[in-house]
């Protein structure tokens, strides 16, 4: 789809088949060329992120993509501006999604595109960024005693602002470093609310590595479909932080004194922000960035510690619908089941209203399309706030519960551990609360009595009081937590049954 030229060596590769036509560069390292080849790009790397690696160099004058080689050729207005990007990126490695990206300069002088199909969109994509940039991100100059960039525009600072919109679970301070030294070293880091929005200031080293984090990260969604990342740069400079706590820290101090914290986030922020939808699995595009489920059950676990459990979080979405229903169950790991209406008309058709909206998130995305009793259940938001209790006289067959004062709420103290032991389903069960009497043969016994098939069975070195139990599949897990957990052991031991991550 277009043509390299140097001197008299000219390479075509039409209709799309450039990894087939090009048999890529003869390596010389070492001389300038205003070309970078670009090397070992992920499979799904797209025009736009290729031309962000060159962006804070100059203008990016061209490009020639071959996913098939997972590799680019980058053009720039200059060889100066050529020279400062190789010369950085080969102290500082950039990564996309995992993968180090490697280059340096290509033998080809200049590169000539024509207008072949597979070109257009490369073209398109410099086009929107260069109309975006005002035709550059700055003039960076090289620096005769240090080599290093210089001369760029007020618009590259090394400190980002963050805002985090459709924030459905709290974003942490630490999760926010975590997902941001990816890029680079992170200096310091400041949280706040402002104009009711949760939002951050994140200082680099140098402006480059800000942009390149800015570039990877803008528009990104750290859960499934909600808090996303705007970024942009910030006017300051440099952050002066005070205190190291979980509203600030200052990682080049750690002397720096903690004061009195408070938490980042206000709660009436949370209560006031949008629902994000999820889907089992990985949570999402940010999953590589280490931010997987786990980080779903600490974020759950900091929205308690906030003191949410008592809100909805989301407005009033904690009523959930669940359609393809067989047993009525009460028992949940993800939340606290307050009431449960069966649907007169539907009887496989439940509301159920979790304590709070973050709970009815979280069983919604671990339980929607799991089977049950050979159903697979179907899990959405109900249009409902609440679920009515029958008016006095007006009795309904027994088809409404109110479970508010049930024993088996697993997460009416604020903080609870139990939110950073939410996991999946899965077909291994964590039992705890046993006493000693009980040995691993009254356990497989109980678990098989169902007719489920038990696999395996450990108890914990450390604590007899837990064990592990591996059950014949997921489904089989899951109905032996609702027919066991807060099963009489005797010696005045109810059963505790969960999901775990480990296997035996």
């Amino acid at each position: 789809s277009s043509c390299i030229s140097n001197g008299p060596y000219i390479m075509n590769s039409a209709n799309g088949n450039d990894s087939k036509k090009f048999k890529g560069d003869v390596r010389s390292p070492g001389v300038p060329s205003r070309v970078v080849h670009v090397r070992k790009l992920p499979n799904d790397i797209n025009e736009a992120e290729v031309i962000g690696l060159g962006l804070p160099f100059g203008k990016v004058t061209n490009l020639l993509m071959l996913k098939g080689k997972n590799q680019a050729f980058l053009e720039l207005n200059s060889e100066e501006c050529a020279q400062t990007m190789v010369s950085y990126y080969s102290s500082v490695t950039p990564v996309i999604r995992n993968h180090p990206i490697y280059m340096q300069y290509s033998t080809h002088k200049e590169l000539k595109t024509d207008n072949s199909p597979n070109q257009v969109r490369a073209q398109a994509a410099l086009q929107a960024v260069n109309a975006l940039h005002g035709g550059g991100m700055g003039s960076v100059a090289i620096s005769a005693d240090a080599g290093s960039m210089a001369g760029a525009t007020a618009a590259q600072s090394p400190v980002l602002r963050v805002i985090v919109e459709n924030l459905f679970y709290p974003v942490t301070l630490d999760v926010l470093h975590q997902i941001f030294s990816k890029f680079g070293t992170v200096l310091k880091i400041i949280t706040f609310t402002k104009n009711n929005q949760f939002q951050a200031l994140i200082q680099y080293a140098d402006a480059m590595t800000a942009q390149h984090a800015k570039m990877s990260l803008d528009g990104q969604n750290i859960y499934n479909a909600c808090c996303t990342l705007r970024i942009s740069f910030s006017k300051l400079t440099s952050l002066n932080v005070k205190y190291n706590n979980d509203k600030s820290r200052d990682y080049t101090r750690p002397d720096l004194p903690t004061a009195d914290s408070q938490p980042s986030i206000d709660p009436q922020t949370m209560a006031a922000a949008a629902f994000g939808l999820s889907v089992p699995g990985i949570p999402s595009a940010l999953a590589s960035l280490g931010v997987g489920p786990t980080g779903m059950a600490a974020a759950a676990a900091a929205a308690s510690r906030l003191g949410l459990s008592g809100l909805a979080a989301t407005g009033g979405h904690n009523v959930l619908l669940v359609s393809n229903l067989n047993p009525e169950v009460s028992t949940c790991v993800y939340g606290d089941v307050m009431r449960v209406k069966i649907l007169f008309n539907k009887k496989e058709n439940a509301l159920i209203q979790m304590s709070d909206g973050t709970q009815a998130q979280l069983a919604m995305s671990h339980l929607n399309g799991q089977r049950l009793h050979g159903r697979a259940m179907r899990v959405t938001l109900s249009k409902h706030t609440t679920v009515q209790l029958p008016r006095e006289g007006h009795e309904d067959q027994g088809l409404t519960k109110d479970y508010s004062n049930s024993p088996l709420h697993r997460f009416k103290k604020p903080g609870s551990k139990n939110y950073s032991n939410i996991f999946p389903p899965s077909a291994t069960l964590h039992l705890s609360n046993i006493p000693p009497s009980v040995v691993e043969d009254d356990l497989r016994r109980l678990f098989a009595s169902s007719g489920a098939t038990v696999k395996a069975f450990k108890f914990f070195q450390k604590d007899r009081k837990m064990a592990l139990i591996q059950m014949g599949s997921v489904e089989e897990a899951i109905e032996s937590l609702i027919e066991f957990h807060n099963h009489d052991l005797g010696e005045n031991h109810h059963l505790r049954v969960s999901f775990s991550k480990s296997t035996i």
